[in-house]
């Protein structure tokens, strides 16, 4: 299996090559020279599986560079019971919803309590083996931009991994207050934490930006390091991702929820298209599926793109109570219009140099048609956020966090919508303690707690949900990080986090 870039295909790399670079030189993505394929009979054995055997013969498929004891020492590494609570890291949980049933994927359950764990925790396993085949010795530096729960569920994963520095900016405005102590209070003699004045638009550009200087590049292979990737940029955050999908829909049959080879529909709360995006990919295996509900939030860019066809990142930024989706530039939407553009990357180069220069790009009506015919767009505001939340809590005492309500507040629209009874998959992907203020809000018009912990503290009491233990365990823990800088010096500052002159 090979890996070329979205935007020069003849850039041609094994899968080792493409999690350790992260991200092409040309700034293209690396994305798989074909789809392997899952047959009927592959599928219906994986019912039978654990989570973890699943996510080894869809990994196998993949990384076909890798060892099968190198894939399993991976899995067995990441998905461990410690780490997420019980053997199945991702399960569903069915509630009613104003007559419709919807399976919520649980994605929370890791030490961060964000679906993120669910890549972050086996990506420091597939990176060091494939700095072992292909880094020539190298430390690998990991550089994250952030909207909230890839910065914590990065130094989570990469905290005091051999050969691996890890750098991390978020917005200093755009996350909420635990998110923000998750991030700042960090353990590990390998990491660093800054926020940028600024947006997460603002932090990714610029972390891009530093990725393909060649300069920068010059001056880490001198001090014998090579910048990679966590975000969803890099494949083997990606891939983890795909697995999920298709273990819920095994999931799904077991519990009696769809007959085998039925179709189901997927609803994901997106801002960067990578969650989604994994959703599809596992469509283009042989998962069966009948359409992919895209939930935005008040930026709803991916929303009118795909109403449109136009993708214009030139509009209103909005800072809402589901900060990880606050995000104009969804970089992982390169990858499905190079997928749904026959592989063509002189047209996805052409859409991203638009991008780019004015800030908007037009598809073609055959890309356009391929978009509709899979994906439906929607969006909530924060006052259908807040009243998702709140009635969800009322017709059944389940407890959700601001990103999975505006996921279950646009697939109950869809169903309105379209009378659509396909059964519906739900990522669920944080613990609703991590946005506690907007939460407890959403449920109690009394006064607000001052204090993060105490706004805890008052949800807990009014709902009984548990709070999760990596969380309850940040109260008092003091901040080693508190640096703030403009998106214009983070060059400089990962220099000097690194102890390097430039």
């Amino acid at each position: 299996m090979f890996y070329n870039s979205t935007q020069d295909k003849n850039k041609s790399v094994l899968s080792a090559q493409a999690i350790a670079q992260g991200i092409s030189q040309d700034g293209g993505l690396f994305v798989p020279e074909s789809f392997p394929q899952l047959s009927k009979d592959e599928l219906r054995s994986m019912l039978d599986m654990t989570y973890q055997d699943r996510a080894k013969l869809i990994i196998s498929k993949y990384l076909t560079d890798f060892t099968a004891d190198e894939i399993a020492d991976c899995v067995d590494s990441a998905y461990t019971a410690s780490k997420f609570g019980s053997d199945n890291p991702a399960p569903i949980a069915s509630v009613d919803y104003n007559g419709a049933q919807l399976n919520l994927l649980e994605l929370w359950h890791g030490p961060t309590c964000a679906f993120k764990d669910m890549a972050l925790q086996i990506l420091p396993h597939f990176l060091t083996k494939s700095l072992a085949k292909v880094g020539g010795g190298k430390d690998a530096v990991i550089l994250v931009a952030t909207s909230g729960d890839t910065g914590k569920a990065a130094l989570e994963g990469f905290k005091d991994v051999e050969h691996t520095k890890i750098i991390v900016f978020y917005p200093v405005d755009g996350v909420s207050a635990m998110q923000k102590h998750q991030m700042n209070t960090q353990e590990g003699e390998n990491v660093y934490v800054c926020a940028i004045r600024g947006n997460f638009d603002d932090a990714q550009t610029a972390v891009k930006k530093i990725f393909t200087d060649p300069q920068t590049a010059e001056i880490l292979d001198k001090n014998n390091m090579m910048f990679s990737s966590a975000n969803s940029i890099n494949w083997g955050r990606l891939l983890p991702q795909i697995v999920y999908y298709i273990s819920a829909y095994c999931d799904m049959v077991n519990m009696g929820k769809v007959g085998f080879g039925d179709k189901i529909n997927i609803t994901v709360p997106t801002g960067n298209f990578g969650n989604i995006l994994a959703g599809y990919y596992a469509y283009e295996m042989g998962l069966p599926v009948n359409r992919f509900i895209c939930a935005s939030n008040s930026n709803n860019v991916l929303t009118d793109f795909i109403n449109t066809g136009v993708y214009n990142k030139n509009r209103d930024f909005y800072t809402t109570v589901s900060p990880s989706m606050d995000i104009l530039v969804s970089s992982n939407l390169e990858r499905l219009l190079y997928a749904l553009s026959g592989n063509d990357d002189k047209l996805t180069k052409g859409y991203m140099d638009a991008l780019k220069s004015d800030g908007v790009y037009e598809v073609t009506p055959e890309i356009k048609e391929k978009i509709q015919a899979m994906f439906y767009g929607g969006f909530a505001d924060e006052d259908a956020t807040a009243k998702t939340i709140h009635d969800l809590f009322e017709q059944q005492g389940y407890l959700c966090d601001t990103h999975t309500a505006v996921a279950v507040s646009v697939c109950d629209a869809y169903i309105k919508a379209t009378g659509d009874k396909t059964p519906v998959v739900i990522a669920s992907t944080a613990s609703p303690y991590k946005f506690s203020k907007a939460v407890l809000g959403a449920l109690d018009k009394g006064d607000m707690p001052e204090s993060e912990f105490d706004m805890v503290e008052r949800l807990h009491e009014i709902t009984k949900a548990d709070v999760p233990a990596p969380l309850a365990s940040l109260r008092g823990k003091k901040a080693r990080f508190g640096d703030v800088t403009d998106k214009e010096d983070m060059q400089g500052v990962v220099l000097s986090a690194l102890g390097i002159k430039g």
